[in-house]
């Protein structure tokens, strides 16, 4: 009897072998998964470099593929819209700067989608303000000078930008109002195709994050005259705020991570502390720092808090440019 039973548990170990595999096998195929993250910018701007930068080290965190997912257009709200369309199983996240968050729901009726509503808020990555650099097309001299300039030649007056409907894009606005020298926004298709345009000389001025320009600030292709923080930038100790060059004016705006509406609290909370993780590796603080950003981490509430903060922040400002979006 001893011997039957033995002999019949051998034979039946190839079967649970099997049985197991079967079972197994999908639990292990569930678990491989590649998250996608979007940007709603091309490659080489400050949103897809920092994105870059976190994605490298929560591959490590989350143990599997991470992704960047570049898909440039109308601001950053092509992204938007396809995170909102994605499944809340974190496979598919956005990053993207607080503009189409906090300034695109005072310029269009129809966005199709409620930011404050429609996307998991996970992590807030980055605080930044903004950078006012003159190119080759602009004269000599210091941001005043430029101003002078351009009051002389309404028809060069020209200041560009990563896009319409973009903070940089309002943050020139208020520049213009507050300098009394009347500009004409030029929207690009993201920060670099901007910064290369301000480089040839087609375009004399550019406000937008100092991580599009600071390099070729360095190598002394363009001149970062002023930056629009409250306080001077780590990166660029010897320019001058707008304040302190007599123009009343700040801007400042933050780079996070969302998800798509229905998230499950535990999942964003487990993406969040892989975020908050890569925001403490040494070479990712540095990386950010010599971009002219600040890294900076929260977590869900408390990115939702600042979004609503600075919606509200935005409100007066965009609806007194009289700006109409298309």
């Amino acid at each position: 009897m001893k011997r039957r039973d033995f002999a019949a548990r051998v034979a039946a170990i190839p079967v649970a072998a099997a049985v197991a595999t079967t079972f197994a096998a999908p639990f292990a195929l569930a678990q491989d998964h590649t998250t996608r993250i979007l940007v709603g910018f091309p490659p080489g701007g400050s949103a897809d470099v920092v994105a870059r930068l976190l994605a490298e080290k929560m591959r490590v965190s989350l143990g599997q593929n991470v992704i960047i997912d570049n898909k440039p257009g109308a601001a950053g709200r092509l992204a938007l819209a396809e995170v909102k369309r994605a499944a809340p199983d974190g496979n598919t996240l956005l990053f993207s700067p607080s503009g189409a968050l906090v300034i695109h729901p005072w310029l269009y009726q129809n966005l199709g989608y409620d930011t404050t509503k429609d996307f998991t808020p996970i992590s807030l990555a980055s605080t930044f303000d903004f950078a006012v650099t003159a190119g080759p097309g602009a004269p000599a001299g210091d941001l005043k000078t430029v101003l002078a300039w351009m009051k002389a030649n309404p028809g060069k007056a020209n200041y560009a930008t990563s896009g319409a409907g973009t903070v940089p894009h309002f943050a020139g606005q208020l520049l213009a109002q507050a300098s009394g020298v009347p500009m004409t926004h030029v929207a690009y298709r993201g920060g670099a195709p901007a910064a290369q345009d301000l480089i040839g000389g087609q375009v004399p001025l550019m406000v937008d994050t100092a991580s599009e320009t600071i390099e070729h600030h360095r190598a002394g292709k363009v001149r970062i005259l002023a930056v629009t923080g409250e306080q001077r930038s780590r990166a660029l100790p010897d320019v001058p705020t707008l304040k302190e060059i007599g123009i009343d004016v700040t801007a400042d705006a933050f780079f996070g991570l969302y998800g798509p509406p229905g998230m499950a609290p535990d999942m964003a909370q487990r993406i969040d502390r892989a975020v908050a993780s890569a925001l403490r590796a040494p070479d990712v603080q540095e990386k950010i720092y010599a971009l002219g950003l600040v890294p900076a981490h929260s977590g869900p509430a408390e990115l939702a808090a600042i979004q609503a903060a600075h919606l509200k922040r935005w409100e007066m400002p965009i609806k007194a440019s009289g700006f109409k979006a298309e």
